[in-house]
């Protein structure tokens, strides 16, 4: 029997306030969610505020099956909302409030046992924003056996030096091609071209696996000797949201489960796809619906 893998995602957990709703949400907590649906254990770390959104948060948290035994509660700060607008193609514009509780998610002893029997530890750059969390992250990443850094720029909240310090720290990143000139022209990739911001991350960090995500334009991943291009799904959008963190939870379930590289792709993509055509980050599905999808997609192709 193949033992149970476990991934933990730390960082924010919030409110997506939409202009005719509002969804749990947050990009470590879409992932773990996916994961959840995918049959790999996935734990949050992360902090709500002690007020009536946070325990709203901490009950969708159990409905669908993630424990809060992690989730701290801040009786200072409240609970992250975000404003998410839609803008032109289809692209999610935010408004990212500072501080908020999950601004100060402190180091916990029980974490190290938590980190031992975990694969997998998923970050992001915007939990990273404030010192207090900031400084628990790079202890988690200290003890974590594999660190995969979902790079998520959001004006003004991310440096280049922290980022740099993710970047040293990570065995395997994500990205959008956005993020990747961003970080290519920090290191003197004037071109702009997406192999050479590749070389050079590669070059100064060594790091194994970069995927980067294109939207409607598909996925490229590589590591240190390969790159490997797939094509996206053609679906009608509803919203955008969260489909790069379905994919990154895809893309993990499959490499966690020892699948091939073609197939870690196709499923991350189809099922940022999927998510895509859906309302909202967290659509609830089974598997044998992205199953039914993608053979449905397979055969019109």
């Amino acid at each position: 029997m193949n033992k149970t893998k476990r991934v933990v995602c730390f960082g924010e957990i919030l409110w997506d306030v939409l202009p005719n709703d509002r969804k749990p949400g947050g990009a470590p907590m879409n992932v773990a969610y996916h994961l959840n649906r995918l049959g790999i254990e996935s734990t949050m770390i992360s902090r709500v505020g002690d007020d009536t959104i946070g325990k709203e948060l901490q009950r969708f948290l159990e409905e669908i099956g993630l424990d809060i035994e992690y989730i701290q509660c801040d009786e200072e700060h409240r609970t992250s909302e975000v404003i998410a607008t839609i803008g032109e193609d289809d692209e999610v514009n935010y408004e990212i409030v500072f501080p908020v509780a999950w601004d100060f998610i402190k180091y916990e002893r029980r974490f190290d046992a938590l980190l031992e029997q975990t694969d997998m530890l998923v970050f992001g750059s915007l939990a990273a924003r404030n010192e207090t969390t900031r400084d628990t992250l790079y202890q988690l990443i200290d003890k974590a056996n594999f660190k995969l850094f979902d790079v998520n720029f959001r004006e003004p909240h991310y440096t280049r030096e922290t980022v740099d310090y993710l970047l040293k720290h990570s065995d395997a990143i994500k990205l959008n091609s956005n993020e990747l000139r961003i970080i290519g022209g920090w290191l003197g990739n004037t071109t702009g071209k997406e192999h050479n911001s590749i070389h050079l991350i590669q070059e100064k960090y060594s790091i194994k696996e970069i995927i980067v995500t294109k939207g409607s334009q598909g996925v490229s991943y590589y590591t240190m000797t390969e790159r490997y291009d797939y094509e996206a799904y053609a679906v009608k959008v509803n919203d955008t949201i969260g489909s790069g963190d379905s994919f990154l939870a895809a893309f993990i379930s499959q490499k966690l489960n020892g699948k091939p590289v073609e197939d870690m792709l196709d499923y991350a993509v189809a099922l940022g796809a999927y998510v895509t055509s859906q309302a909202g980050a967290n659509p609830v599905y089974q598997i044998t619906d992205l199953n039914h999808f993608i053979w449905k997609k397979k055969l019109e192709s």
